[in-house]
């Protein structure tokens, strides 16, 4: 049985490497920054309409992007090999609130100052970016974005510990955050851990292979195994030979 769900964990970590690795082909629409430039031209733009998703899909199946999708994701776990310190997730994790709040206000203002959203374009700097005849200044621009973005990513990751700029600098993750806290309050079913304590031996599998660095254990023996930096990925259900812990579709608050 455990080697049937490890199976599942090789297919999301190689699912995630190959993300990273086409991560330049992609990251036109994860970037923080052209979103800003979409704003001041009036333009909603790809990372917009990918950032929205991310807030929509979230409301049924939480941060599995964290775990299934993200190209910082595949970086970081890579990463595991060089550093695999486990991080303090509640000393760090109010850091992306703060950037995140003071991102989304340059965007509001940005918006506001271009009189406001006129079109919808989802290739918005993708094509000068990519075009044949691109120039030489939009390369730059994207090459030093994209390398500020990897250098941020691998730097973190490498210093903190595990995933530490999922915790401390991520501009997706509260998206899915806020998206996962108002499911929260609904009934409808969505991707959800659930525990049998009764059954658990403490002997913290679930805690050591938590690639988020989380009190699993502490979870498990909790009403509810919910926690804001859950990104669902089933580490812990896996790693556990006893089945406490079932990733599961479920209804209910």
């Amino acid at each position: 049985m455990l080697r049937k769900k490890s199976t599942r964990q090789n297919i999301r970590r190689g699912i995630i490497l190959m993300m990273f690795i086409i991560f330049p082909l992609t990251y036109n629409f994860l970037s923080p920054y052209i979103i800003i430039h979409g704003a001041s031209q009036g333009v909603v733009n790809g990372s917009f309409i990918m950032f929205a998703g991310l807030f929509v899909s979230s409301l049924v199946f939480g941060r599995v992007w964290c775990a299934w999708g993200c190209p910082a994701a595949g970086m970081q776990e890579a990463l595991f090999l060089a550093q695999n310190k486990t991080v303090h997730p509640r000393k760090i994790d109010w850091i992306k609130w703060v950037i995140w709040v003071v991102w989304i206000g340059i965007i509001v203002v940005s918006v506001v100052m271009a009189g406001g959203y006129r079109k919808v374009d989802f290739f918005h700097l993708v094509r000068d970016d990519f075009a044949a005849n691109a120039g030489a200044e939009s390369l730059i621009r994207w090459l030093m974005m994209y390398s500020i973005v990897t250098v941020t990513i691998a730097v973190m990751a490498l210093t903190m510990g595990k995933r530490g700029f999922c915790h401390a600098a991520c501009w997706m993750a509260p998206f899915m955050i806020l998206g996962r806290k108002l499911r929260n309050r609904m009934p409808w079913w969505s991707l959800r851990l659930k525990a049998d304590p009764s059954a658990c031996t403490d002997c913290n599998s679930c805690v050591r292979n938590c690639p988020m660095s989380l009190d699993v254990n502490a979870l498990v023996h909790a009403p509810s195994m919910e926690h804001s930096e859950c990104i669902l990925c089933g580490n812990c259900a896996d790693s556990c030979s006893k089945n406490v812990i079932q990733l599961e579709w479920s209804a209910g608050k």
